[in-house]
Order: structure tokens, then C-alpha cells, then sequence
């Protein structure tokens, strides 16, 4: 059975905001960019477990993808078969808060 993806206020709200940023200078790239990021995080209602633990965090239900500079920050709960996004960050900027 497939995990259920949610994306949490926060992760949205990073979303938009990078998109936003994107869009300033090339709006049909932050759509496409959207749609690309989206896409692959979807791969984890199947796969919660490809991206590897967060090394800051050292919690293995803390992980993260990698996709282009940013870092999709997500918790799996394997009880309830459920994905949550918590954050998508700049690489550059640092550990994101979770």
C-alpha cells in the first residue's frame, strides 16, 4: 500500500516562495521547476525510504532528497504509512528548522 504524501504549512509556504524567487526572472522555469520538484517527491508514496537521513538531525525517520540546490526535508511514519514534507530548502542557506 502506498504512504500517503502531505506537505505541511511550512513546506508550502517554501514552495511558493521559491517559485516566486524563480519566477521573477523566468515565470515559465518556476512552473516547469514546481511541477519537476512536485514530481519527485510523489516517488516517495512508494519509496518513502530513498532519501537519506538528515545528517544534522540523526533521526532515522528524518530524511531528505536532493534536488537541484534544494533539500526536501520530509518524516516517514511507517505506523500510519504516512509522508510529511516539513520543509524545501536552499541548500545554501544552511539547516533548516524543522
Amino acid at each position: 500500500m502506498a504512504y500517503k504524501l502531505i506537505w505541511s504549512p511550512v513546506s508550502r509556504d517554501d514552495l511558493h516562495d521559491i517559485v516566486r524567487f524563480i519566477a521573477s526572472d523566468n515565470p515559465e522555469r518556476a512552473e516547469s521547476f514546481a511541477y519537476e520538484l512536485m514530481a519527485r517527491t510523489d516517488m516517495l508514496q512508494d519509496h518513502p525510504e530513498i532519501g537519506r537521513s538528515v545528517p544534522e538531525h540523526r533521526n532515522v525517520t528524518v530524511r531528505e532528497l536532493i534536488f537541484r540546490p534544494y533539500r526536501i526535508v520530509y518524516r516517514v511514519d511507517h505506523e500510519r504509512k504516512v509522508v510529511e514534507i516539513v520543509r524545501v530548502w536552499h541548500a545554501a542557506r544552511g539547516t533548516p528548522n524543522i
